[in-house]
C-alpha cells in the first residue's frame, strides 16, 4: 500500500507511525502482561457499556490517548461513566496502565477504563450507533505534509463514523497545537455542520482549556515550546 492511495483513515486500512519506542521498564511490562488482558476491549463483537462495565452508563471514547493522562483524569472525575481508550503505541498504553493502576499508590485505581492496544477505528466501528456520550481526539499526529493529509483523523470518513456513534447531544472534543492541522480541521468540519454544532461563542472558547479537560503530556510539551494550543467542542445534532 502506498502513501498516495486515495481516501482517509477509514479507507486506508492501516496504521501509520510508531508502534513502540524505548523498552518498557519492568513495572510497565508487568502491567502490560497482567493488567492489560483484564481490562482490554474484547477482540470481537459489539463494544457496549453493558459488556465492558456490567451495566448501562454514559460511554466515552478517546482516539489515540497518548500517555493516558486525559483519559485517566476524566475517568477519575466521572466514576459512574465508562471510558474506552485506543492507542497503537505500546509505550503510551503502558503509561496509561500506570495511571489506571493508581500511579504507584498515589491515587485510587480506576475501574471504569477499558483499553485497546491498536486501531481506534476498528473498535469504534463495533460500538452501536448512538451509544457514545463523548468522543475525544486530542493532539493527534498532524501529518503536516500535504501528501499525507489523508492520514489525518480529522477527515470526512472518521467524522462521519464518530457522528454515527455519538448520541444526539453527545460531544466531540478536539485539541491541537499545530496550525496546519488546525486549518485542515476547521475546513473539514465546515462540511459536517449538518452533524455537529460548534460550541463556541467567541475566541476565548477555543483559546482557553475548558473546565473538566485534563492536560495531556503533549499539550504540556507544546506549551513548554511556546506553541499556542486550541480546544474545540462540537455537539452532535
Amino acid at each position: 500500500m502506498t502513501a498516495h492511495k486515495p481516501g482517509d483513515p477509514t479507507t486506508l486500512n492501516r496504521l501509520y507511525g510508531r508502534s513502540k519506542g524505548k523498552p518498557l521498564r519492568a513495572g510497565q511490562q508487568d502491567l502490560v502482561d497482567t493488567m492489560l488482558p483484564q481490562i482490554a476491549v474484547p477482540a470481537e463483537g459489539e463494544v457496549t457499556a453493558a459488556r465492558l462495565f456490567g451495566g448501562d452508563c454514559p460511554l466515552h471514547f478517546e482516539i489515540g490517548f497518548g500517555g493516558g493522562e486525559h483519559m485517566a483524569g476524566r475517568a477519575d472525575m466521572l466514576p459512574d461513566h465508562g471510558f474506552i481508550g485506543a492507542e497503537p503505541f505500546i509505550n503510551g498504553v503502558a503509561q496509561a496502565l500506570v495511571h489506571v493502576a493508581g500511579d504507584h499508590g498515589a491515587s485510587t485505581p480506576l475501574g471504569n477504563v477499558r483499553i485497546h492496544h491498536g486501531d481506534a477505528l476498528e473498535v469504534l466501528r463495533r460500538i452501536p450507533d448512538g451509544a457514545l456520550s463523548f468522543a475525544y481526539l486530542l493532539h493527534p499526529d498532524p501529518w503536516p505534509k500535504a501528501r499525507h493529509a489523508k492520514r489525518r483523523m480529522m477527515n470526512d470518513g472518521p467524522l462521519d463514523l464518530i457522528a454515527a456513534k455519538l448520541k444526539p447531544g453527545g460531544e466531540f472534543r478536539f485539541g491541537t497545537d499545530h496550525p496546519i492541522y488546525l486549518q485542515h480541521a476547521l475546513m473539514v468540519m465546515r462540511r459536517h455542520r449538518h452533524q455537529y454544532e460548534w460550541l463556541a461563542k467567541d475566541a476565548r472558547d477555543f483559546q482557553l482549556r475548558p473546565g473538566g479537560w485534563p492536560e495531556t503530556r503533549y499539550e504540556a510539551k507544546a506549551r513548554a515550546q511556546g506553541h499556542e494550543v486550541w480546544y474545540f467542542r462540537w455537539r452532535r445534532i
